[in-house]
């Protein structure tokens, strides 16, 4: 007996609308058992992860301020995997472009200028393009995994950020600790409405770059590229298209975006270069994409969802004495719901008996 997966020949549109949605009942009803098991009433356990957070002006900000990335890195993760290249390193490219864009603020502390703060956004993008394009050129001319190659990277730009922090780049004033200086107000990304909260312009930059990439995706012949080499890259090679190129700009792309998040987390959110700049936005950016069905304006949505985990997180903290891991389980059981009703939409299980004759099978 083994277990088979057979494709449908047409899934139901109605059914691949339902199925975020589907996921994220499943994902509460999962949660509701696990607060059982830990001995928590789950209504009030539930309560405090997800309404909770939306009762207040300041928490609505926060989370906006944890929004932002998660956006802006789906959005160019999105535009990867429809083209079918496989970034899961925008964490690495994330932190790769809070360090090319702190520079500025860290190395020149003196120049007090209003080019300094789009200077910086500009180096963040293109550091974490950068970063992204080490798969990429990998991928394109050694065919290499990517999925591997951006993985691994993620840990190297961790530990060179760590040890840039730690070292050449720590504040000779702050005491001993492992941060930066502080960044200037030149170089700190402004707040939206700063008499009711911290919420600042990367939340703005986030919906623009979702509106523009579903833009391209639908308008453009770049976007049509993008689609058909993501669904069979034969028929993009008739149709004169080049999947060296593809790979190219899809990682380019989400790296920059990737870069762009890390810069805008670092100037508008903390103020300083430390060694943890990110409760794992990159990869969170990932259950992000899909959620959403990799359509960009449907990513804001998902995003302010995932974000709401990372607030209701620490909300159920402080009220019931949860751990903080109970936010990862959220975020992996949506992953997991999400995967797995998509699967029974465009497959059908199909168990396959086979008959022993002759004592081979």
């Amino acid at each position: 007996m083994r277990i088979e997966l057979e494709r449908r020949p047409q899934a139901s549109k109605l059914y691949g609308f339902v199925s975020p949605l589907l996921a994220l009942v499943l994902t509460l009803a999962a949660g509701a058992i696990m607060f059982v098991i830990l001995g928590k009433d789950p209504v009030e356990a539930l309560d405090a992860f997800f309404l909770e957070p939306l009762l207040e002006v300041w928490s609505l900000h926060e989370l906006a301020v944890k929004a932002a990335p998660l956006i802006m890195i789906g959005v160019g993760l999105a535009v990867c995997y429809r083209s079918n290249n496989w970034n899961i390193g925008a964490e690495g490219q994330f932190t790769v472009g809070a360090i090319t864009g702190s520079i500025l603020p860290i190395l020149f502390t003196e120049w007090h200028s209003p080019m300094v703060l789009p200077l910086m956004l500009i180096m963040g993008a293109i550091g974490g393009a950068l970063f992204a394009a080490i798969p990429a050129l990998l991928k394109a001319h050694f065919n290499t995994n990517e999925i591997l190659t951006s993985l691994m990277l993620v840990y190297i730009a961790q530990l060179f950020l760590d040890w840039l922090i730690r070292g050449a780049w720590r504040n000779p004033e702050g005491f001993n600790f492992p941060e930066s200086v502080p960044f200037g107000p030149e170089a700190t990304l402004p707040a939206i409405w700063e008499e009711s909260g911290r919420a600042h312009w990367a939340f703005v930059f986030a919906i623009v770059a979702a509106i523009l990439a579903w833009f391209m995706l639908k308008y453009t012949l770049r976007g049509f590229e993008i689609v058909v080499l993501g669904q069979s890259e034969r028929a993009g090679r008739f149709a004169g298209f080049s999947s060296k190129k593809m790979i190219w700009f899809s990682f380019l792309f989400s790296g920059a975006l990737a870069g762009l998040a890390g810069i805008s987390e670092v100037s508008g959110s903390i103020g300083h270069l430390q060694p943890a700049i990110s409760p794992g936005y990159g990869f969170t950016a990932i259950i992000v994409a899909f959620l959403a069905r990799l359509n960009p304006l449907g990513i804001v949505a998902s995003g302010l969802v995932l974000a709401l985990t990372y607030l209701g997180g620490e909300a159920a903290q402080l009220s019931i004495g949860v751990s903080d891991k109970v936010t990862r389980v959220f975020q992996g059981l949506l992953l997991f719901f999400v995967l797995s009703c998509d699967t029974l939409i465009y497959y059908k299980i199909r168990i396959v008996w086979s008959r022993i004759r002759g004592g081979a099978v």
